[in-house]
């Protein structure tokens, strides 16, 4: 009998165990949907193209939340997407609506037509400034019955102290105008372009017409030769901080008459007194001194001129769409003037109190131009986030480049690509990202890594 009980049990457990084996299973469950942007970034680690190449990523949601990291918290060098940290901080700081001035005034006052003294151009560290207002300068003192000038035209840049040069700007730089000095006192961006016409045959001297406008205590040493047609500038300009010898080195491409090239002053008060000297004589002024930098002069009592910037908001709009260093270096170096701190305490100490820390940020210079200037991907993402929803968001955003969807600043150097910004997905949700790329041996492909993630980013549920 317990044998019979015992068969049974064993035969309905079989049949259950092959009931089991042989019932219909559910599907298994779908894999987890891919970030197609993380997946871009995985695929670009493993591209030949890319090998060697440092890559750094960083997405937030509309509430500043992480959605991708890639080397998020790694420092990169940015090159000139830096300047967004210059701007959002003088924007916020100072309001979009802050103006500089500078201001021309007089050791005596103008008595019967005759000033008997020097006067001196005062700068205020305007970036804008341009030989149209000097000019406009110049034509209302002639209106207010201005005659003659006793003694001389100085121009004082001590505003800022120190050297007109970032220490860790490049020799190959500062001598160009992309790399032109930041004094005090600016006039036209503190450049000249200068001007050459290529000999007939690829590989003679190039012949160097003149700067213009005129730069003055130049010594010109121009060993530039002709290069092949079509070649562009391949003209280094090699300068230096007051120095009298001013090099040019490299091509000129054939066919060129009139060829220009961008150079940066060496001595900014010695070019604006100069170029108000000259301004004044044309209006029919006398002025019996000579043109010069301040030097240890006062700068006068009696007030000629006093003129206004355009406002911030157009300044922080010129930087974004130009990239210029000079403009950018300018409100930088006023940041930590103001305060009486170095500038980039400054800008720690603004955003720590909005909620950003920066971790792995080391400004040497407020536009990037110093390859010794470092970010995070993340720091460099919230900083976009922070400044976009802040006191000052509707501006910020405003000012940055626009295409579609897209509002963003851009850096380049060699070696170093970046993006920063705000991309609008087709779901309608804003987005903050910072893209950077260096050490890489082409820029082609970091340039289709960029286009592919910014759609991958628009295309995001």
């Amino acid at each position: 009998m317990v044998k019979n009980v015992i068969i049974l049990l064993l035969a309905a457990a079989l049949t259950a165990v092959l009931w089991v084996e042989n019932r219909p299973q559910p599907p298994p469950p779908a894999p987890a949907p891919v970030n197609p942007v993380k997946a871009l970034l995985e695929q670009a680690a493993a591209n030949p193209e890319l090998a060697g190449a440092a890559i750094g990523f960083c997405l937030l949601d509309p509430n500043g939340q992480v959605i991708v990291d890639h080397q998020a918290h790694t420092a990169f060098i940015p090159a000139s997407s830096l300047k967004t940290v210059t701007t959002a901080t003088a924007l916020e700081k100072w309001g979009p609506d802050f103006r500089l001035e500078t201001r021309v005034m007089a050791s005596a006052p103008m008595q019967e037509g005759v000033i008997a003294g020097d006067v001196v151009i005062v700068g205020g560290a305007d970036p804008m400034l341009s030989l149209t207002d000097v000019q406009s300068w110049a034509a209302t003192l002639k209106q207010r019955g201005l005659k003659r000038i006793t003694g001389r035209i100085l121009g004082d840049g001590r505003l800022f102290k120190g050297s007109i040069y970032d220490d860790f700007w490049n020799w190959g730089d500062i001598g160009n105008g992309f790399g032109s000095a930041v004094s005090g006192l600016n006039l036209e961006h503190n450049r000249y372009a200068a001007v050459f016409r290529a000999a007939a045959q690829v590989g003679d001297p190039a012949e160097f017409l003149g700067a213009r406008p005129p730069v003055p205590g130049i010594t010109w040493k121009n060993e530039t030769i002709t290069g092949p047609a079509g070649s562009g500038d391949g003209v280094m300009i090699h300068g230096g901080e007051s120095t009298g010898v001013v090099h040019f080195r490299g091509t000129v491409p054939l066919g060129q008459p009139e060829f220009q090239v961008l150079g940066a002053v060496p001595n900014p008060e010695l070019f604006a007194a100069t170029a108000l000297r000259e301004l004044l004589r044309s209006e029919g002024i006398e002025v019996v001194g000579e043109a010069a930098p301040v030097g240890e002069a006062k700068p006068g009592e009696v007030e000629l001129i006093k003129h206004v910037s355009t406002r911030l908001k157009e300044i922080v709009t010129s930087i974004h769409a130009t990239s210029d260093n000079h403009e950018t270096e300018c409100l930088f170096r006023l940041l930590g003037l103001r305060e009486n701190k170095p500038a980039d305490v400054v800008i720690r100490e603004h955003w720590k109190a909005r909620g950003l820390d920066f971790t792995g940020l080391r400004m040497e210079d407020g536009c990037g131009l110093a390859r010794a200037d470092f970010i995070t991907p993340h720091d460099l993402a919230k900083l976009q986030f922070l400044a976009g929803s802040g006191p000052q968001g509707v501006v910020y955003k405003e000012s940055l480049l626009s295409k579609d969807s897209l509002r963003w600043k851009g850096g380049a150097m060699s070696s170093v690509r970046s993006t920063t910004g705000f991309l609008t997905t087709k779901k309608g949700e804003q987005l903050c990202f910072a893209y950077l790329v260096n050490h890489y041996a082409d820029s082609a492909p970091v340039n289709t890594l960029r286009e592919a993630l910014i759609a991958a980013i628009f295309a995001l549920h």
